[in-house]
């Protein structure tokens, strides 16, 4: 991670998630590299608010095969970085990418896709219009199928506010997705 911010000095460090939020409430600025965005234009959200020139930031992992069957989609929780999706992925554990082509949208409002922090005025700040899950899933889903061409999802899953994520996939488009793996969250928030 590269920490821009504070008196001007840019320093190296390997954080842990717990280690980013707190130096994120010291006034650093925490940007993990290593993602792309998608362009995702201008989106109606679920409030009824039009979001100028959204973007989606996203990770992959793996290679797409040629039939695209072969896809996982493991969205992040609220406020996580694509990075902290990351543990879960590599030879050997849960989502192998010698096997599976992976993808790792990351939420709006985590900073890295449009957010409070990158969005120009009038919806900057405090302004940001209320994002729903399924803003959030809706525009996911119009991601992998634009930019992919995906028509079949082998599984979603995700942890906390990704495995709500998940839920809302599988209920908005069951014949596009045949399974998912929703963990340490729940379908409903109390």
């Amino acid at each position: 991670f590269t920490i821009l911010g504070y008196n001007n000095m840019f320093l190296k460090l390997s954080a842990s998630a717990a280690v980013r939020r707190t130096l994120s409430s010291r006034r650093f600025y925490v940007a993990p590299a290593g993602y792309d965005q998608y362009n995702l234009g201008d989106v109606k959200l679920q409030c009824g608010l039009t979001l100028p020139d959204a973007t989606l930031a996203y990770k992959t992992f793996g290679t797409l095969n040629a039939d695209k069957s072969n896809v996982i989609v493991y969205p992040s929780w609220y406020s996580g970085f694509h990075t902290d999706n990351e543990w879960l992925i590599g030879k050997d554990k849960a989502l192998d990418p010698s096997k599976y082509f992976i993808i790792v949208p990351c939420a709006l409002g985590n900073g890295q896709s449009s957010s409070p922090s990158n969005t120009p005025e009038p919806f900057n700040k405090a302004r940001f219009p209320n994002v729903t899950l399924f803003d959030n899933v809706t525009l996911q889903h119009k991601f992998v199928t634009e930019c992919f061409g995906i028509e079949k999802i082998k599984l979603v899953t995700g942890w906390s506010m990704g495995a709500q994520q998940t839920f809302q996939w599988g209920t908005l488009f069951p014949d596009m997705v045949e399974r998912i793996a929703p963990f340490c969250g729940s379908a409903r928030t109390s």
